[in-house]
């Protein structure tokens, strides 16, 4: 079960219920319906609003969905890893020079984070700018 990290009567902007479901999901292993996210949660969300955010994940192509009696069950696409390349494609995705977005993150890369790119790209690639 994951905690119930948010203060009392605080409320929690949308990107954070998302990312306490998502990892609900992805503790899971399992496609879940709404009624066994909110078991999961073991927090004030109702029924109704994590519907909402789990219907927005699938639109955002965040979530899988398959029909599970009168209700769906949801996965997620990817594993943590994988969603946060996907944000990370989808902000290069917005913009109209992929070279400089592209330059800007490898410049702002420590030694050990390039170093790592540079071995993931193969001994081939040259970062060197």
């Amino acid at each position: 079960m994951v905690a119930n990290s948010h203060e009392p009567g605080r409320r929690r902007a949308n990107g954070e219920r998302e990312a306490e479901i998502l990892a609900v999901l992805q503790e899971a292993g399992t496609p879940l319906t709404p009624g066994e996210v909110v078991e999961h949660l073991g927090d004030d969300l109702t029924y109704s609003t994590v519907v909402t955010i789990l219907s927005r994940l699938h639109t955002k192509q965040l979530l899988t969905r398959t029909p599970r009696g009168r209700a769906y069950a949801y996965s997620p696409v990817a594993d943590e890893p994988g969603l946060a390349a996907r944000r990370m494609r989808g902000v290069l995705d917005e913009r109209p020079d992929r070279e400089a977005v592209l330059t800007r993150f490898v410049d702002g890369l420590s030694s050990a984070d390039e170093e790592l790119l540079r071995h993931l790209l193969g001994p081939e690639q040259d970062l060197d700018r």
